[in-house]
């Protein structure tokens, strides 16, 4: 079954890509939840008038994404967090922990953007994060996990 996308679903696509998915996941899923309609002729229609008056803006989106990747390359982030015995952390450190620390320094990335190694970690060190800006746009986020000062 062929369908439009009309929001970004994870690992399917983004919003406004046509994408073929099984019978029952596009019709009992996607379409009731409104994150997606039925590829019919009309609504291929609409969409390719859709995607040419948005062409010329998806230009000027992209170079914004582009310039918040490299503000957010300039950051040095150091998330502390509390610490037992060795290296390893009372609780762990996620996505939601680098949304915080972004919010501090002023800039407001969804944290369903971040993709942390493992979800979660659990020791301290240094960490690269996935951090997709727009869909032709992601950077590999540096960041550090230190101990909490007493």
């Amino acid at each position: 079954m062929q369908i439009i996308l009309n929001e970004n679903v994870e690992n399917l696509g983004f919003k406004d890509d046509l994408v073929k998915v099984k019978n029952g996941y596009g019709r009992n899923y996607l379409i009731p939840q409104g994150k997606a309609v039925l590829a019919t002729t009309s609504a291929k229609k609409v969409l390719a008038e859709n995607l040419k008056q948005k062409a010329f803006k998806e230009k000027k989106i992209i170079d914004d994404a582009k310039a918040l990747g490299e503000k957010l390359m300039a950051l040095v982030v150091k998330i502390p967090s509390k610490v037992g015995s060795g290296d390893k952390l009372f609780g762990s450190v996620s996505a939601a922990d680098l949304v915080r620390s972004f919010v501090a320094q002023g800039h407001e990335i969804e944290k369903n953007a971040i993709a942390v190694p493992g979800k979660t970690i659990k020791r301290l060190g240094s960490y690269e994060a996935k951090i997709r800006l727009h869909r032709e746009v992601s950077i590999q986020f540096p960041f550090e996990i230190i101990p909490e000062k007493k």
